[in-house]
């Protein structure tokens, strides 16, 4: 069984989109500040990024953003900032202090930044230098397309069969938590594989 402590959610900086997605960052942040499992994520008050932070901050939960210089001021600006925020100089350092600081990784909807952090940590855990549990939580068939495209990579031969387990899929936020504690202990990394 895996104790998460913290955990790093992947999600959309954008308000402009379907209500549904705006409450499942809400839920999920509800969840985890009511399982004392801190957020770890890109650092941003906007889109879902906003709403997921606000709601484990409000819930007594702990948050832990990360967030490059240089889009601090689009991203946070004058807005309150909730729990720690540390800024860094490159997207690389936010990327890798996001992944080291969490036990795990989930994936609500998000844009083009989402799935670049998404690939990224299934590729590092495709070539075994991790094998932290990363969920997608894919509400209202938001990521349908994606999982059609990964399906396409495997039958294609350009990635094993294997691949298929490199995450796990819910449909729900309220499956997020009990999936990743049904799953074993994740191997810790050396650090210094992720430290470019």
């Amino acid at each position: 069984m895996a104790a998460i402590k913290s955990l790093c959610v992947f999600c959309g900086a954008s308000d402009a989109v379907d209500p549904a997605y705006r409450a499942a960052a809400a839920a999920l942040g509800t969840l985890m500040a009511a399982a004392g499992i801190e957020l770890v994520f890109g650092g941003g008050q906007i889109g879902l990024m906003g709403l997921l932070s606000r709601a484990v901050a409000q819930g007594g939960g702990k948050v832990f953003g990360v967030i490059p210089r240089h889009l601090h001021r689009a991203e946070i600006g004058a807005r309150p900032v909730l729990g720690t925020v540390q800024v860094v100089e490159t997207m690389h350092e936010r990327k890798a202090l996001m992944f080291a600081r969490s036990d795990a990784i989930a994936v609500l909807p998000g844009g083009f930044g989402t799935l670049d952090e998404t690939f990224e940590v299934l590729t590092w855990k495709q070539l075994g230098l991790h094998d932290k549990p990363i969920v997608l939580v894919d509400i209202a068939g938001y990521w349908a397309p994606l999982l059609r495209q990964i399906e396409h990579v495997v039958e294609t031969g350009f990635a094993p069969p294997s691949s298929r387990a490199l995450l796990r899929v819910v449909n729900r936020v309220d499956d997020v938590l009990p999936v990743l504690a049904s799953l074993p202990e994740p191997r810790v990394a050396p650090p210094d594989r992720f430290s470019s």
